[in-house]
């Protein structure tokens, strides 16, 4: 019942939206950098939400919020200054002053650019975090619409912070795997176990020491090892191993992820993202990497969601730092040869992408043109003479023509790559400055 009393509140405030929130959607001042001790305690605010629709439309209902653990993000950088992902959710004060904001690129948006989002209606869970309010805030929750990318409000409601039927969640701190100095000023990594049994924790601690000593292999991690908190929780599945769909292998485990997703066979992801939420209810974070224990080749990652890869594949390695860079920094596949489940509209004609890493030339000044020599031909040609020159090369996205990429290779363009190209390394400089609170 307490549920169903949520969720049809979300419903009332969800038939008001869909306005454009360009300007600010909620009238009044904005704070350019609000006072952490103002305004939050320092506990997490967890909300559980629903997301559901179609290729055309789309909703979002509220399904439960808790008071989590502690706030492991920076307390001087509230305000998202980036601007990525397909939605954005957004605090402000009863007298309209934006306190806090944060940007995400979660599963269901990728759906929606499925062929399958064009015949039936599907919904999909999801929780966002932010400090804990000491007193009443407004949220809205925006999603880019699908043929403008303007951000549209698809629910609003209230929270009251002395609210009983917010739930509770005791701390219980993770297990450290380096630890460099307060939360507040480090990037916190939590590793996730998916699919490892009570008897397999150990095995699990072996695996994320090593994911952790890969991504310090490389630029700009390598260079920033110092602005980085290490930790994994220790939760036990029923059962080894995750669901493999095509190959009618199912498991009981903590995340309840599965291959097959959007009927790609690489493709792994966590379809009930509440699962996860749960998962790590009592552990403080900024980012997470769930570890499978397979050894099949795959993974996923979702831009300030998470990220995940198996164990044991030979490139298990490099399938974590690619898909880290989706979920941590916010960067695009830049591949466009390889099987995905998107429609060839995924980025739109005459609309700039979000993610820093790619390009359709709308809003190249946005990008990385000020990183490219005056005598690199744009576009650049596909050749390796090129190899290393920051450039304009054609071919990124999931698409051959029209959107373009800055390197002629790149560990989110292929697993061979010797490193992220220079672009993806400042972008990540950048996200790491911005946890940092620097």
């Amino acid at each position: 019942m307490k549920k169903a009393i949520i969720i049809l509140t979300a419903m009332l405030f969800a038939a008001c939206g869909n306005k454009d929130t360009r300007s600010g959607g909620i009238t009044g001042s904005v704070l350019p950098d609000p006072d952490y001790d103002t305004f939050f305690t320092s506990e997490r605010l967890r909300m559980d939400l629903v997301m559901a629709g179609n290729a055309e439309t789309q909703h979002i209902y509220l399904s439960g919020l808790a008071c989590e653990s502690v706030w492991a993000g920076p307390k001087g950088n509230l305000i998202d200054p980036f601007d990525y992902g397909e939605y954005r959710y957004r605090a402000f004060t009863p007298d309209g002053q934006l306190i806090f904001s944060r940007g995400l690129s979660p599963l269901f948006p990728e759906w929606r650019s499925t062929e399958q989002a064009n015949k039936v209606d599907m919904a999909m869970t999801q929780t966002v975090w932010m400090p804990f309010p000491k007193d009443s805030i407004h949220l809205s929750i925006e999603g880019r619409n699908s043929r403008t990318k303007v951000f549209e409000t698809l629910l609003e409601f209230d929270v009251n912070p002395e609210d009983k039927l917010i739930a509770r969640t005791p701390l219980i701190m993770p297990e450290a795997i380096q630890e460099n100095g307060p939360m507040k000023d480090k990037v916190d990594l939590l590793f996730v176990p998916e699919g490892y049994s009570a008897e397999e924790m150990d095995l699990f601690r072996e695996k994320a020491r090593q994911f952790t000593e890969y991504l310090f292999q490389y630029k700009p991690y390598c260079d920033r090892r110092e602005d980085f908190n290490i930790w994994m929780t220790v939760s036990p599945s029923q059962e080894s191993g995750v669901d493999i769909p095509h190959h009618d292998i199912w498991r009981n485990t903590l995340c309840q992820s599965g291959f097959y997703t959007f009927y790609i066979d690489r493709y792994l992801t966590i379809q009930d993202h509440t699962a996860l939420a749960r998962a790590v209810a009592s552990a403080p974070f900024d980012a997470l990497f769930v570890i499978a224990n397979d050894t099949k080749y795959g993974g996923g990652g979702f831009y300030n969601s998470y990220a995940m890869g198996t164990s044991d594949h030979r490139l298990s390695h490099e399938v974590f730092i690619h898909e880290f860079g989706h979920s941590f920094a916010g960067l695009a596949d830049e591949y466009y040869d390889s099987e995905v489940a998107y429609s060839n509209d995924y980025y739109p004609n005459g609309i700039e992408p979000w993610e820093p890493n790619i390009t359709n030339m709308t809003e190249f000044e946005s990008k990385w043109k000020d990183m490219i020599a005056p005598e690199t031909v744009t576009p650049t040609p596909n050749d390796s003479s090129y190899m290393n020159a920051v450039g304009l090369f054609e071919g990124a996205g999931y698409q051959t023509y029209g959107v373009y990429r800055p390197y002629f290779e790149c560990r989110m363009k292929n697993n061979t790559a010797s490193n992220f190209c220079p672009v993806c390394q400042r972008a990540i400089s950048r996200m790491i400055d911005f946890y940092c609170g620097k």
